[in-house]
């Protein structure tokens, strides 16, 4: 086990992140159940509309986190260098806490700024550690 503590930060990432996704769903939830809406139905795309983008926020953080989840547990069972990991996993976390902000918030345009740069910004990381993983398996 002293093996993964060299990876702690990478490991407190992804339950950080999970937390947060968990943390959201009953939110989401109570927000489209505000709106009178049947549970699982999603609201009209209107970005104006608060629980639209409740929702999103929460789909977009339980799409992603399979993919988070997955390059950093390959990175950290490969032996990929954890400091790497560890930066990597926690720029990808403070990337999707920023962007969370940002969709709660409704700031900026639906398609555009920085929510997608904060988007763009977490999948560099999460794509980075893949390839770094891959490399360290072959």
């Amino acid at each position: 086990m002293e093996v993964y503590g060299q990876y702690s930060h990478a490991i407190a990432s992804l339950v950080i992140f999970t937390l947060i996704v968990l943390f959201m769903s009953p939110f989401s939830a109570l927000a489209k159940a505000g709106k009178g809406l049947a549970p699982g139905a999603t609201p009209d795309q209107d970005y104006a509309d608060k629980a639209y983008r409740l929702n999103r926020a929460y789909l977009n953080g339980a799409e992603t986190l399979p993919a988070f989840l997955t390059v950093t547990m390959a990175a950290i069972l490969l032996g990929v260098s954890p400091f790497w990991v560890n930066l990597l996993a926690s720029l990808a976390l403070v990337a999707r806490i920023a962007m969370l902000v940002v969709h709660l918030k409704g700031i900026g345009r639906p398609h555009s700024g920085l929510r997608s740069v904060l988007y763009v910004v977490g999948w560099a990381c999460m794509a980075v550690m893949g390839v770094m993983a891959l490399v360290a398996a072959f």
